[in-house]
């Protein structure tokens, strides 16, 4: 009975945590950061204030769990499309595109994965989140290099000119005081840059 009522206390738990960073989530991609208060994530997951620090320690503590929930699910999207892919310009087209296509889509949630103003604990996630990009970009390059579809290059190097060419050219229109463009110009341009930059054909 004992195991019994421990699974289920702890079930619960983690119902409540989910339901938590659920609620962040939607109040992530509404309004940024700034939305995502204590009071107004209480009421979106309809539980009492005072309970969601049964499961975060602070406010910075539940955003940094909800960055890391929200981009791994991103990183992971991209890299499926990678894998799906066979041969060096393919894949670097899908990391693009795909990575372009969906901060695009949600502006709002994307802005606040690469640029909103965060705090240290948070901003720590971001960099563990660059880090997979660049790491995936990498590996994707050095295998190209490898069976000679690409020139010889630094692979290292030549994913973190991508990454960061992709993250910068996505500024503009990601922002929230920034017009909203047609995306598939944005996003042809950013991949014929990229392709070019790692000397891959761009056709």
């Amino acid at each position: 009975m004992a195991y019994r009522s421990t699974a289920r206390t702890e079930a619960t738990r983690l119902a409540h945590r989910a339901r938590l960073l659920d609620a962040a989530r939607e109040l992530l991609t509404e309004g940024g950061y700034a939305a995502a208060s204590i009071a107004a994530l209480a009421d979106r997951a309809g539980v009492a204030t005072g309970s969601v620090y049964n499961h975060f320690a602070s406010k910075q503590e539940l955003l940094a769990a909800v960055f890391r929930h929200v981009a791994g699910h991103e990183l992971a999207a991209v890299r499926e499309a990678v894998e799906a892919e066979s041969g060096a310009a393919q894949q670097v087209r899908a990391l693009v595109e795909v990575f372009s296509y969906r901060a695009l889509r949600s502006p709002r949630t994307a802005w606040a994965l690469l640029a909103e103003p965060v705090d240290p604990l948070v901003e720590q996630e971001r960099l563990t989140y660059r880090r997979g990009y660049h790491a995936l970009a990498e590996s994707v390059v050095a295998a190209g290099v490898a069976t000679g579809e690409l020139p010889a290059q630094n692979p290292r190097l030549a994913a973190a000119a991508v990454i960061g060419a992709v993250s910068e050219a996505l500024l503009g229109p990601l922002s929230p005081v920034g017009e909203r463009t047609d995306p598939g110009p944005v996003v042809d341009g950013i991949t014929a840059l990229c392709l070019r930059a790692v000397g891959a054909p761009a056709g």
